[in-house]
Formats: C-alpha cells, sequence, structure tokens
C-alpha cells in the first residue's frame, strides 16, 4: 500500500485562526523556524471523536513556546475550540493532532525579535505508531550513541522541534540495523527515554521504575500511566537508573501520545518477555482513554 505524503492530502488545517484547504496550509523557505529550529509542537490523540488531554498538551504547548521566547497568538480556549473543530471538519473519530507554532520570515538571523508567531492544527488517521502486529511481541531497542542534554544545554522541558534531531539520528541507525527504536542515555550515563517516548521498568522488588525526568519531557502519557499504576496499587519508583539494572527487568514497556503502552522485548543485549504488567497497563490505558477504567486490574 503507497503511503500519501502528508502535503499531498485532502482536508482542512487550521491556520492562523483560519480553517483552510490542506494542501493551501504552506510558509516561506526563509521561515525563521526552519532556519534556527524556533518552533514548538504537540501531538495528541482523540478516540471517539475526543481529544484525550487536550488541556494538558495545550497548556504545554504554551509552556514550550515561553521556554523558546516567544508567546502564542491565541489563547488556549482558543486552540482547544480549534482542535475540536479540526476533528469535525475533517471528520475524524480514531485519529491523531498534530499541533505546531513557530517563528516567520520577517528577519533572517539568530535574532528575531520582530517576527510573527504562527500556530497550526492537523489531523489525520493513524494506526499503532510502531505497527499493527502483536502488541505483546514487544519492540527491539538499540541503545543509541546519541544522549539528552543536560537542562543548561537545552530547554530540555519544552517540546522543541531541534531537540528531536538527535532523535532522528538515533531511530535511523537503530531501523538500519534491524531495531525498531533506540534507547537513549543521559548526559551522565542514566537511562533516560526512547526517541519519543518514555520508559518504564518492572524490576525484581515488583515496583514499577522509570527515570527521573530532570532532563527530557516528562510526557503527559508517562504522568497518566503513573496515576493508572498508582491506582491500580502499583509501586512506582521515580529514579536515576544504571544501564546495567536492566539485568533486573522482568518487563520493560514504552509510553507516549503516538506509542501509547508498547511492550518492550529487547534493550541491546538484554531480553524481556512481555507479560502481566504491560497487560494490565495496556488495558488500563486502553480503558482511561476511552473513559471507563475502574481503577481495578483485568489483566489476563
Amino acid at each position: 500500500m503507497s503511503l500519501i505524503p502528508l502535503d499531498a492530502r485532502e482536508g482542512f488545517i487550521w491556520f492562523n485562526g483560519e480553517m483552510i484547504p490542506w494542501q493551501d496550509a504552506k510558509l516561506h523557505v526563509l521561515t525563521h523556524g526552519l532556519h534556527y529550529g524556533s518552533s514548538v509542537f504537540e501531538g495528541t490523540r482523540a478516540y471517539n471523536r475526543k481529544i484525550f488531554k487536550l488541556t494538558e498538551h495545550t497548556e504545554r504547548l504554551a509552556q514550550s513556546a515561553k521556554l523558546l521566547g516567544f508567546d502564542l497568538p491565541f489563547s488556549g480556549d482558543a486552540i482547544n475550540k480549534a482542535s475540536k473543530a479540526v476533528i469535525e471538519k475533517n471528520n475524524i473519530s480514531d485519529g491523531y493532532l498534530r499541533h505546531v507554532a513557530w517563528r516567520g520570515s520577517e528577519m533572517m538571523g539568530i535574532s528575531a525579535q520582530k517576527n510573527t508567531i504562527h500556530i497550526a492544527i492537523a489531523t489525520w488517521e493513524w494506526p499503532a505508531y510502531f505497527g499493527a502486529a502483536s502488541k505483546m511481541a514487544g519492540l527491539k531497542l538499540a541503545l543509541s550513541d546519541w544522549v539528552r542534554p543536560a537542562p543548561n544545554m537545552a530547554p530540555i522541558a519544552s517540546k522543541a522541534a531541534g531537540l528531536y534531531m538527535i532523535c532522528t539520528l538515533a531511530k535511523h541507525k537503530a531501523e538500519a540495523e534491524g531495531f525498531n527504536d533506540a534507547l537513549m542515555l543521559d548526559y551522565r550515563g542514566y537511562i533516560a527515554e526512547a526517541t519519543g517516548a518514555n520508559i518504564f521498568f518492572l524490576m525484581d522488588d515488583g515496583k514499577l521504575h522509570t527515570p527521573l525526568a530532570d532532563c527530557f519531557l516528562n510526557g503527559i502519557t508517562r504522568q497518566t500511566v503513573i496515576g493508572l499504576a498508582k491506582k491500580l496499587g502499583v509501586e512506582v519508583v521515580e529514579r536515576h537508573i544504571k544501564p546495567e539494572e536492566m539485568g533486573k527487568a522482568k518487563e520493560a514497556f514504552l509510553t507516549g501520545t503516538a506509542a501509547e503502552v508498547m511492550p518492550i522485548a529487547q534493550i541491546g543485549d538484554f531480553h524481556l518477555t512481555p507479560d502481566k504488567m504491560c497487560k494490565t497497563l495496556i488495558k488500563a490505558y486502553d480503558a482511561e482513554v476511552l473513559g471507563n477504567f475502574s481503577g481495578k486490574s483485568n489483566a489476563a
């Protein structure tokens, strides 16, 4: 099946306050965001036409923009309404939304004080991020050569476009070597995250351990899964985790808006078997996004 390029699709995109035809949503080649990475974005999912955690994503978009030195030209309420309108206009029931804001083309150079801030929202149907094969088979992760930077090296609390450059490099190398994704360490050598998702480990103490989000994005799905696990009576420990500690892990999984909850079968030379914990949290998250989570485990 051939994939239709994103710039050749039909539909509508909300662009600077107007709903315009999909293929008319264009910007100039001298846009500051293209040359200097002065762009932030969000990814959200809609389930049965309802956008999950929309307010939280909109608030993070605004915070990311502030961390890059600009304010969004629309209020949070306006962006939320536009997001819902985009879903309706494109007749999307279960899909993905991409919010993006960037500096325009008035000035070209490091300084861009007078550049107009633009914002757009698009949506499309998007199936499982890592493919439709059995989730419980688990992903294979390589160990990346790239590391997440220190807080004084980049605006690590923002979802800034430029921060994902090394993620693309890491993922491309991993895929070329037969892996699905790559696990990145941080600047100190601790486990950080995958290229677009946070990571959790079920350790031999029966607790869920996840890296402390002190130099990478504290994902909204990460926060949701922590909350679900605690409601299910699972203790969650947020701490610095050394790579060699993966030998003590019984299960592991990724979390993210696109990835949702995705089990892991291999990380470098470490092999894991996705089992009850993965099943439990997949089912809990699936129920949560549909508004049906009861707080009781229904794992097989």
